[in-house]
This record gives C-alpha cells, sequence and structure tokens, in this order.
C-alpha cells in the first residue's frame, strides 16, 4: 500500500490530471453505454430512469474523486468550454482531449467484452422523425445546460460540496426530458467510443458538432457575464 502511495505521489500533476480524466472518462462511459446495453438486452425492463440514473451517479461520483485534481472534464466539449472561459490553459488541451478519447474507448471496449454489444454497445442515436434542425437544437441545448451547471458550480466554488451532485443531476435530466430528440449525448467523447468499437458511425456528424456548439454558447455567455458584472460592480 506504501509503494502505491509513493507511486501516486512521484507523479506529476500533469500526469495525476491525465489518469484522473482517463479512469473518470473510463467510468462514465461504461455506466452511460452500459445501461443503455442492459436495457436493450432485457426488452427495456429497467427504462429510460436507469439510462438516466446511471450516467448521473457515475458523473457525480467522478466529479467528486477528481474535481481538485483535474476540474473533471471527462468530456471534449467541457473542455473546449474550459478554454474559452480561461479555467484550462490552452497548453493543456491535448493531455485532456487525449485522456478523455482513451478513456472513452477502454471503456467501450469494457462494456463490449464484459457487459455485452447490444444497442451498437449503446452509441447515441438521435430520432429522425423529428426535424434535423430541432435534433441540432436539442443536443446543443442539452450540451449548453450541462457546461453552464457546470460553470455555475465552479463560480460558486462547489456549492458547499454539492456541485458533484447538482452536476450529476443535470446530465440524468438531460437523458430523462431529452434522450428521446437527440439522444442526449452531451460528450463526444462518450459518442466517438461506441461508434467506433461497433461501427456504428452514422450519427457521430452530430455529436461532434453540437456537443461543442453548446458548450461554447455557455462558456462565451459565461465570459461575457462575469466581464460585464465584474466591470459594474454588482
Amino acid at each position: 500500500m506504501l509503494q502505491k502511495l509513493n507511486l501516486i505521489n512521484r507523479l506529476t500533476s500533469n500526469q495525476k490530471r491525465f489518469f484522473a480524466e482517463l479512469l473518470g472518462t473510463f467510468v462514465i462511459v461504461v455506466f452511460a453505454t452500459g445501461s443503455v446495453v442492459l436495457d436493450v438486452r432485457y426488452a427495456g425492463k429497467f427504462g429510460l430512469w436507469f439510462v438516466a440514473l446511471a450516467p448521473a451517479v457515475a458523473v457525480a461520483l467522478m466529479v467528486y474523486l477528481f474535481a481538485k485534481i483535474s476540474m473533471a472534464h471527462f468530456n471534449p466539449a467541457v473542455t473546449v468550454g474550459f478554454l474559452i472561459t480561461r479555467h484550462t490553459p490552452r497548453h493543456l488541451f491535448p493531455l485532456y482531449l487525449g485522456a478523455e478519447i482513451i478513456g472513452a474507448i477502454l471503456g467501450s471496449l469494457f462494456v463490449k467484452y464484459i457487459i455485452g454489444a447490444d444497442a451498437n454497445l449503446g452509441a447515441n442515436a438521435p430520432d429522425y422523425h423529428y426535424p434535423i434542425p430541432l435534433i441540432i437544437g436539442v443536443e446543443v441545448l442539452a450540451t449548453a445546460l450541462l457546461m453552464s451547471m457546470i460553470l455555475l458550480v465552479v463560480h460558486k466554488k462547489g456549492f458547499r460540496g454539492f456541485g458533484s451532485i447538482m452536476i450529476g443531476c443535470m446530465v440524468g435530466l438531460d437523458i430523462f426530458f431529452l434522450a428521446f430528440v437527440s439522444g442526449a449525448s452531451m460528450n463526444p467523447a462518450r459518442s466517438l467510443a461506441p461508434a467506433l468499437v461497433s461501427g456504428y458511425v452514422n450519427d457521430l456528424w452530430l455529436y461532434w458538432t453540437a456537443t461543442f456548439v453548446g458548450s461554447s454558447i455557455a462558456a462565451v455567455s459565461y465570459r461575457f457575464l462575469t466581464h460585464n458584472i465584474g466591470h459594474t460592480g454588482k
């Protein structure tokens, strides 16, 4: 045990960030996609509440565990948002993106070989019965809401320890109320990994565009509001 602690202490701050982001993204992808796989395998017996609750719990736990190490991004769209708000320096972008993608792919491989390969490994899929502009708008909205909650928690310095729960709840609510239209990914890495591992890449265009737009809108709005409030003294 002491040897393991010594090994952790020897890691640089960037190495700790990398492994925190990798592990956090891995767990979130396993819960988010694994819940979909299980629900489909058992003919919907778990229901939407389970598919929404599983990633909500995973996000809350990972944010609680790793927020002080890496700010708990676990999501390339969140990383871009933090770059815009300057909470994360630009030179760390490759570190975060690499850790998130690797963690997500490892998560999908875990789901495939341990949980099952149903439902394209839980890959996100929108409902094309709705107009494409609406689908894009809903995915933008879902990601913007998540990014806004994250920034609110950061701005309020964790909301006295309830920040991780609030972020997890936003993930769950987005999925519960919006997934039936757009899939409510909110996370390009969560969408990329099961798509690549399963070969179902048809909808990646949506989750690698709308999610970044949503997080960027929230981040730009945050910068505008905090800049103006700071200059007016309110």
